[in-house]
């Protein structure tokens, strides 16, 4: 499976993954550690500042189970390669932070029908869901047609964020890539979770899809 980010989401997500055995992880990153990110981003270390993060992954993930196979690929998704790389795996975990790459995942995966398990989070709150238009739920761009502004909603390094909550959205979205990979449970598509810390609180929503959606309005 591909993990999109190596931050504060896909650091837990990967580790927890490794620990279930998921034996292949692709992992897409084009940043360096910085010493900022620890104290959310936790497959990194203060001995790996200035290394890749998709190596800095790769270190963690060996350190706890050698046998997983690792994929680095440090680059930025573009539209001219993302297709060839979501290809590859069977299913795709957005630990993305920004939306230009998420709407890009979200349109690519509707298209090749890869389940796509996506998270955000600011400050104190998360969001989580999985997208799988073609079985007839909502995909993201259901939720959200278009991005905001620029400047309109902060990144996590300019409004800050609890690192605690990047594990618990990390950890959830974990969760369900492994009951998508073995078909356990209720799973999320057609539904959002939030997530309250301070409130200590989680919400579940129904999300239906958008007829008019232009990314997966004709899919069935």
């Amino acid at each position: 499976m591909l993990v999109v980010g190596a931050g504060g989401l896909g650091s837990p997500a990967l580790l927890y993954l490794a620990a279930a055995g998921v034996g292949t992880l692709g992992i897409v990153d084009d940043d360096l550690v910085d010493v900022s990110n620890l104290q959310r981003q936790i497959a990194h270390a203060t001995a790996r500042i200035g290394a890749p993060k998709v190596e800095s992954a790769a270190a963690a993930i060996a350190a706890l189970d050698p046998a997983i196979r690792v994929e680095t690929h440090r680059v930025r998704l573009a539209e001219a390669t993302v297709r060839a790389l979501v290809g590859a795996y069977d299913l795709v975990l957005d630990g993305s932070d920004n939306f230009a790459t998420r709407y890009l995942l979200n349109d690519v995966c509707a298209d090749l029908r890869k389940p796509l398990v996506a998270a955000s989070l600011l400050r104190f709150e998360g969001q989580l869901s999985t997208f799988k238009p073609w079985t007839g739920g909502p995909c993201y761009r259901c939720l959200h047609r278009e991005a905001p502004r620029p400047g309109i909603i902060p990144r996590c390094e300019e409004a800050g964020i609890l690192g605690a909550v990047a594990g618990v959205m990390g950890t959830l979205q974990a969760v369900e890539v492994v009951k998508e990979l073995l078909g356990l449970g209720e799973r999320l598509s057609g539904a959002l979770i939030l997530y309250d810390a301070l409130g200590t609180r989680f919400t579940r929503i129904r999300v239906a899809k958008d007829p008019d959606c232009p990314t997966c309005g004709g899919m069935a």
